[in-house]
């Protein structure tokens, strides 16, 4: 398991200030006492093991804290995590300090969650971060997701997206962990789920198009950050969804997201039309 947060030596010094007062020498009985070097060195070894500080973890830290057994999805895949990196997530805290969790177990169940968007979810509790990693480019002053290396020993980004069996449709893997982050209060990974999903490129208009309708269904209305985030990828690619058939089907399904794009797109018009306008435009004086 990864290990994200860990949380002495008052101990130490006490134990050492008495094993000094212990063994520290008396008033001397002749003025100076000869000691081989077999000696000099004994008394090196055993003053080692005196400082030698103790390197258990503290009491309260996270791997002090009791393993919870998490079951997810409908296959019942089996994680562990620590109870208190757990409880970051306001969700996970209620759960277990609730009747939800089987204390005789200590053991969640989600069987609505994929095991491949909780693994991401449990990978940030621990390190801050999910793969693939977000990474600055100092030279070029950008963000960038970290390459990796795929079967064929090339290099590549990993797979962005994975396939929900309950919506039976391929979803942007970013666009689920926003989603899921959302039910569990976990407002960092929201924001690092959307700014991956902003470098994500090659996608599907059909996949896009599927978890722009996932983003409505799963996020409240007060939340329109990811919605926004695709009204826009979809005003910017326009020419490639105008072509799409999917892009129509959908539109025939209708839906509240179609509004908000007919809103944003009015808004987009209006933006070119402004910027076009002189900037003041001067009326011609009456005189009095």
């Amino acid at each position: 398991m990864f290990a994200r947060r860990t949380h002495h030596n008052e101990t130490f010094s006490k134990h050492y200030n008495t094993s000094f007062d212990k063994h520290r020498a008396g008033k001397a009985t002749s003025s100076k006492q000869k000691r081989s070097f077999r000696d000099a060195a004994a008394a090196v070894k055993k003053a080692d093991k005196v400082k030698k500080p103790d390197h258990s973890p503290p009491a309260g830290s996270t791997l002090t804290s009791p393993i919870v057994t998490i079951c997810v999805g409908p296959e019942q895949r089996l994680f562990a995590a620590h109870e208190d990196v757990l409880s970051h997530s306001p969700f996970f805290a209620a759960i277990c300090r609730g009747q939800f969790l089987e204390t005789a177990t200590k053991r969640v169940n989600l069987p609505e969650e994929l095991p491949e968007i909780f693994s991401s979810v449990l990978e940030y509790l621990y390190k801050g971060d999910y793969y693939p990693r977000l990474l600055h480019n100092k030279r070029r002053n950008t963000w960038e997701l970290e390459e990796t290396t795929n079967n064929n020993g090339g290099r590549g980004n990993v797979e962005s997206t994975v396939f929900h069996h309950g919506a039976g449709q391929v979803l942007l893997k970013d666009t689920m962990l926003y989603c899921t982050a959302d039910r569990y209060g976990l407002d960092e990974l929201k924001r690092l789920a959307l700014r991956k999903q902003g470098l994500q490129s090659g996608i599907q208009c059909s996949t896009i198009l599927a978890s722009a309708r996932y983003a409505y269904a799963h996020t409240p209305d007060t939340d329109s950050k990811l919605r926004a985030h695709y009204l826009a990828l979809i005003i910017r690619s326009r020419a490639t969804f105008k072509r799409s058939g999917n892009m129509q089907m959908e539109m025939e399904k209708g839906g509240m997201m179609f509004f908000d794009l007919f809103v944003a797109i009015c808004n987009h018009m209006d933006d070119m039309a402004n910027a076009k306008s002189p900037l003041f435009t001067k009326s011609p004086r009456t005189p009095h």
